[in-house]
């Protein structure tokens, strides 16, 4: 790694190892891979999260709602984050035409990118092999899987961080302000996939940057300031484009208290999540109970590894931690600029930033948000293993990857033992080969560097095989088994509304050519009428039934003017979910009500 350990001249770190001739096909397997795992069996999930497939929908019938990520063609309201994701699966939708799969491939396709990515940055600074076994690493772990097969915002926002990370190390190279600034360009699209959440990564990139890039401090501090200046600039056009729109002809900000998306992410996407409350119109309860598995269990320092988020993504963890330290430590007297020690020091803080703010954090979390951080556990378990592996001749180094195994192997056996259920004896088969194959590392066995990689991936990449072959639907998915996926609860878990709408109401919605078929209480109930039906439906008060659109008035217009078919309840009586309600009272003081298929309906003239 160092003198300390194998020799090499200092510029060893800064020339990365050669392609060799197996390494280019072993990539097109890995990517081929990728995407047969992601996109096998795809549909099997149907809408998965009804709520964002609706707001693709939306997106690709509407080029207003497509810009400002409607949850409805008609423009009322916006789904409670901002549009990256929603631009993509869109215009996907536009050009293939809207389906389940249209809906879920994006995702599938910017996981395989994302895998592509990180392997090409690993590859700069530690070789192919390691760029082999991180992109890898990633492919497989559980909660890349669930999130890379399901439509969320999060898989966007995960390959443009790897993005920005690759930019960062090329940057890093030739002390490139130009690449850097690419990087804060990535980071700043991705804060309009998932607002804060992209900015996590900053410190990681700043502290890369300045410790190791090869120029002056003064230069470096310049650089830094053009980096920030385009995440500034490539996120701030569009918070910059919704405040200046005129809010008439825009749909309401979903999840804000006053219509407006820098609101949006301080309050309810912002401090809010950190420091829980409602943080905004659309806030609800925080995630800090025992059981509370679909919003991350109990915070504390051990949250990543609990009952919550430790099937998602703390199966090589404890590796990439010791694989960190025992890195740092031995390139402790490298150059300034040594690379491996950049690269540590990146993916590092990447994983403690992430890793600290999850599990402390006391607003709505969910355990799939992890994927966040599993690039850079699979980054720092790849280059720490080659880094150690090249100093196999000192037992210093031996005993390093000895424990970098170990702990992924252990870990893995404790992990699986949650679930004794699902295949039993595969914990067995982890801990018989952990043992052996720790103790060959220490002692100095040459040939066991590959059944060594095998042995702390492998309890990861079950679960994360047996993930891939789940259906997965609602708000909360999680990975793993069937028994254990279905387990996360919470608003919209199972889909149920999308499945539950009954025949007679689908025909209902189908016959007329309003501009909203229907009206109804919360998104989640009008995703559902929307995916069933093909036809845009209101849904009254966004997410969680609590934001201002559409108002009492701006709803009453909207029947004068002949544009809304009918308003749905979900069972008997006029109130429905959000019974009490000014919009619902007014309907049920002015319509007569008529039962379709077991749901409550106004005919609104």
């Amino acid at each position: 790694m160092t003198a300390t350990l194998s020799a090499p001249a200092p510029a060893a770190h800064d020339a990365p190892t050669p392609d060799r001739g197996w390494t280019t096909p072993a990539l097109v397997v890995l990517l081929a891979g990728t995407a047969v795992l992601y996109l096998w069996d795809l549909t099997a999930s149907g809408w998965g999260n009804s709520y964002y497939a609706a707001a693709t929908q939306a997106g690709a019938r509407s080029w207003t709602a497509w810009l400002f990520g409607g949850s409805d063609a008609g423009g009322v309201i916006t789904v409670d984050k901002p549009p990256a994701a929603l631009w993509v699966s869109g215009l996907f939708a536009r050009v293939f035409g809207f389906s389940s799969w249209t809906a879920l491939a994006p995702q599938a396709i910017e996981g395989v990118l994302a895998v592509w990515l990180l392997h090409a940055t690993v590859k700069r600074t530690s070789g192919p092999v390691a760029g082999l076994l991180a992109g890898a690493a990633l492919a497989v772990t559980p909660v890349a899987v669930l999130v890379f097969r399901f439509n969320l915002p999060d898989a966007l926002l995960v390959l443009l961080l790897v993005a920005g990370a690759y930019c960062t190390v090329r940057a890093l190279e030739t002390a490139s302000g130009r690449w850097l600034a690419l990087a804060g360009v990535a980071v700043g699209f991705a804060f309009l996939a998932k607002m804060g959440q992209a900015l996590l990564v900053l410190p990681a990139f700043t502290a890369a940057y300045l410790l190791a890039a090869p120029t002056s401090p003064g230069r470096r501090f310049l650089h830094l300031l053009g980096a920030g200046l385009a995440v500034v600039g490539s996120a701030g056009w569009f918070v910059l484009l919704v405040e200046l729109w005129p809010a008439g002809s825009r749909p309401y900000i979903g999840g804000s208290s006053n219509d407006s998306l820098w609101e949006l992410a301080l309050g309810y996407n912002g401090l809010g999540r950190i420091f829980g409350g409602g943080g905004g119109a659309g806030g609800v309860g925080g995630g800090t109970g025992n059981g509370n598995i679909g919003f991350g269990g109990r915070t504390g320092a051990d949250r990543l590894f609990g009952a919550s988020m430790g099937g998602e993504i703390s199966w090589l963890l404890p590796a990439a931690l010791i694989g960190l330290v025992a890195g740092l430590w031995f390139t402790r007297r490298a150059p300034r600029t040594d690379r491996t020690r950049a690269a540590l020091v990146l993916w590092g803080l990447w994983v403690l930033v992430n890793g600290v703010v999850f599990s402390f954090m006391s607003g709505i979390t969910h355990p799939y948000y992890t994927v966040a951080v599993a690039p850079g556990v699979a980054a720092l378990v790849a280059i720490a293993g080659r880094e150690l592996w090249r100093g196999r001749r000192h037992l210093p180094a031996r005993v390093a990857l000895a424990l970098v195994v170990a702990a992924a192997g252990f870990w893995g056996f404790a992990l699986l033992a949650r679930h004794p259920d699902w295949a039993p004896a595969l914990r067995w088969v982890v801990l018989a080969l952990t043992v052996p194959v720790a103790t060959a590392v220490v002692m100095g066995v040459r040939r066991v560097a590959a059944l060594a990689a095998l042995t702390a991936v492998l309890s990861s990449a079950a679960f994360g095989f047996a993930t891939a072959a789940t259906p997965h639907s609602g708000s909360i998915p999680l990975s793993g088994p069937a028994a254990y996926a279905g387990a996360g609860g919470g608003p919209g878990g199972g889909d149920e509304i999308a499945g539950g709408v009954s025949a007679e109401l689908v025909d209902l919605l189908k016959g007329t050519d309003r501009t909203w078929a229907a009206a109804t209480l919360s998104a989640q109930s009008a995703a559902g009428l929307a995916l069933a039906s093909g036809r845009s439906v209101i849904g009254i008060g966004g997410w969680s039934g609590g934001d201002p659109a559409p108002t009492l008035e701006e709803f009453q217009r909207y029947v004068a003017e002949g544009r809304v078919g009918y308003f749905v309840g979900e069972g008997p009586g006029p109130g429905g979910r959000g019974g009490g309600g000014e919009i619902s009272e007014w309907v049920a003081a002015n319509f007569e009500a008529v039962d379709v298929g077991g749901s409550t309906v106004y005919p609104l003239g």
